[in-house]
């Protein structure tokens, strides 16, 4: 078997809305460059995903220099939205998890609102670095997370992807399949695995960045929801609950934290940037 590579790279800048696939990437104690700095959250702050909402799956989010992003959606003309000024910050409900965020306002709330048909608020994460520690269970003292469920960045592998599509393709709902990958909102595909061998990672490197593996990645209603349609089906949460769950998990990918150290920011950039990712880089099993 091949050594195992980073097949693709994917940047989510507003949670729960398509993103980008850029080449490289710089890795930040909280996750990577850019993924996940935006949410939407609703009259009473709570996060809006597309658990609630799965029309964000036509919605995307393009990063643009200097942390800013351009929004698009059916029906709506592009809007550039420029980080906001953190003059002042709101509460944010993040599944449980109080977040202070700085809110964008005006044409922007406007403009996402009524392309959902619901009130809804753009914030930004205008600090990671101590807005919002990783769950205690997973953590080291210090390290923090951006808007990601819980962990700051989910790897997943491209045999598995395969076998899970071939499991789906022999059960009820085949006519479901085959999925694509963007239902999952990775941040790093590898190639070059054999099925399921990232269950059994506790450690790895990816290119010149070290991560620990805290937790395989349950997964909830939005891996159904067809990303190009925002319909929802059985798949992939039939399948998983009958070929791999975790005790009451479906379980598809692996949560990851990354090792701080002193090192290169890479061609990127970033001034918080651990290391740098690239499609292509070597992924090593340490531990």
């Amino acid at each position: 078997m091949p050594n195992p590579l980073v097949h693709s790279i994917h940047v989510h800048p507003v949670k729960s809305v398509a993103g980008c696939a850029p080449g490289e990437a710089a890795v930040e104690p909280w996750g990577l460059a850019g993924d996940r700095r935006w949410t939407l959250i609703d009259p009473s702050a709570k996060v809006v995903t597309q658990r609630q909402r799965p029309r964000l799956a036509l919605a995307a989010a393009e990063s643009l220099p200097g942390g800013a992003i351009r929004l698009s959606a059916p029906g709506t003309e592009p809007l550039t939205v420029a980080v906001p000024e953190p003059v002042s910050t709101t509460a944010v409900d993040v599944f449980g998890d109080k977040v202070e965020a700085v809110p964008v306002g005006g044409p922007v709330d406007a403009w996402f609102s009524d392309y959902l048909g619901t009130e809804v608020r753009l914030v930004h994460l205008d600090d990671p670095a101590r807005r919002r520690p990783v769950a205690p269970e997973y953590a080291l003292p210090g390290e923090t997370v951006n808007f990601s469920d819980s962990s700051p960045l989910l790897v997943v592998t491209l045999a598995s992807f395969n076998a899970l599509n071939s499991l789906i393709a022999q059960g009820d709902h085949a006519d479901e399949g085959p999925l694509l990958m963007n239902r999952f909102r990775p941040n790093i595909v590898v190639d070059g695995t054999a099925p399921w061998a990232e269950d059994g990672w506790k450690r790895i490197a990816i290119g010149e960045v070290a991560f620990r593996v805290t937790k395989p990645c349950g997964r909830c209603v939005i891996v159904t929801t067809d990303q190009r349609t925002a319909e929802r089906g059985k798949e992939p949460l039939h399948t998983l609950a009958r070929h791999h769950r975790f005790g009451n998990r479906l379980v598809f990918g692996q949560c990851l934290v990354p090792e701080r150290r002193t090192g290169s920011t890479g061609s990127t950039g970033s001034p918080a940037a651990i290391g740098t990712v690239r499609v292509g880089d070597a992924v090593t099993v340490l531990a």
